[in-house]
């Protein structure tokens, strides 16, 4: 096999495995354009190797892309990035191939915004160790050859990951996706129409609500009680002229599943301003997080503009 001939092969054996790399990538970091740069990365790491000793290119490469985000996990820039309260992940449409395998609950857990969000109460050690085991179903003895960590370490690892993010986790479960969707569809036409205890009725007790403020503020707004969820709810949903001069004109609210869980997208033409996804826990709404920096809706954007949704809950806003 000649030089072209073998860099095209090998180029397609990486191709075989991006998609998995990137899902990986992801849930490290919670960030589809950091996951990008780290894949293509290891792109550049796969070329420059001698490919012809690596025996294994998909072990090769996992161990490449993982110490890759580790690497971004630990930077300065990042920990400033990603200081406790300033950071939510990059929402995706469900659907998108970043999300990966979606067949066991873990799976699908551990893409979820809650479990992403979790993970920055971890070490970038327990999270790799993590979400390698519960999401990829690497044994210890795969994890500890690609973390260059002892079996035993992997172990102990998981058990305080494990025990974290169990300690951390709110409500929230596989709910019927029909009875999701009423549930967010009742939120959505409670709040327009500033039905308050219709509002605080459809929440938990203990019902929370997180914004980015759409990347004005520099720490998150947090909102703890059904009142105040109920009165914050009311005014994002209002329309007024000033929203609509912002945004460019009036918005279209969608129904969508983002990272595996019910959301209201609102879009003007082909553009996503915001998303805002629901967990939902025997019922009731427990959680809302709101995302609107521009900067975190790109590649949400990106699949939108090749999406069929369905018919907008509120077409004219």
């Amino acid at each position: 096999m000649d030089s072209i001939a073998t860099d095209r092969f090998d180029t397609s054996r990486f191709e075989a495995s991006r998609n998995r790399l990137a899902s990986l990538a992801y849930r490290l970091l919670g960030s589809a354009a950091d996951a990008e740069d780290a894949v293509q990365d290891a792109f550049l790491h796969w070329q420059a190797a001698d490919r012809q000793r690596i025996k294994v290119p998909e072990a090769w490469l996992t161990k490449v892309v993982t110490h890759l985000c580790l690497d971004r996990l630990r930077s300065a820039q990042a920990r400033r990035e990603r200081a406790v309260g300033a950071w939510l992940p990059e929402p995706l449409l469900d659907g998108d191939p970043m999300l990966g395998p979606a067949d066991t609950f873990e799976q699908r857990e551990s893409v979820s915004l809650a479990v992403l969000t979790l993970m920055e109460r971890l070490s970038p050690v327990e999270r790799a160790v993590y979400l390698l085991r519960e999401a990829f179903s690497h044994s210890h003895a795969e994890i500890a050859e690609i973390l260059d960590i002892t079996v035993s370490a992997s172990q102990q690892h998981l058990h305080r990951a494990r025990r974290r993010v169990t300690a951390t986790r709110r409500g929230g479960d596989e709910t019927d996706p029909a009875a999701a969707r009423r549930i967010v569809e009742e939120f959505l036409a409670a709040a327009s129409s500033g039905r308050t205890e219709r509002l605080v009725a459809l929440l938990t007790d203990d019902a929370i609500a997180i914004s980015d403020g759409a990347g004005l503020t520099e720490k998150l707004l947090r909102f703890d009680t059904p009142q105040r969820i109920a009165a914050v709810a009311r005014a994002g949903f209002r329309p007024t002229p000033a929203k609509r001069r912002l945004t460019g004109g009036p918005l279209a609210f969608h129904y969508a599943r983002v990272n595996g869980a019910p959301a209201i997208v609102s879009v003007f033409g082909d553009r996503v301003f915001g998303a805002v996804t629901f967990d939902i826990a025997d019922g009731r709404i427990a959680t809302v997080r709101g995302i609107a920096t521009a900067a975190r809706l790109g590649r949400l954007t990106e699949a939108w503009r090749r999406h069929e949704p369905d018919a907008p809950l509120i077409a004219q806003w």
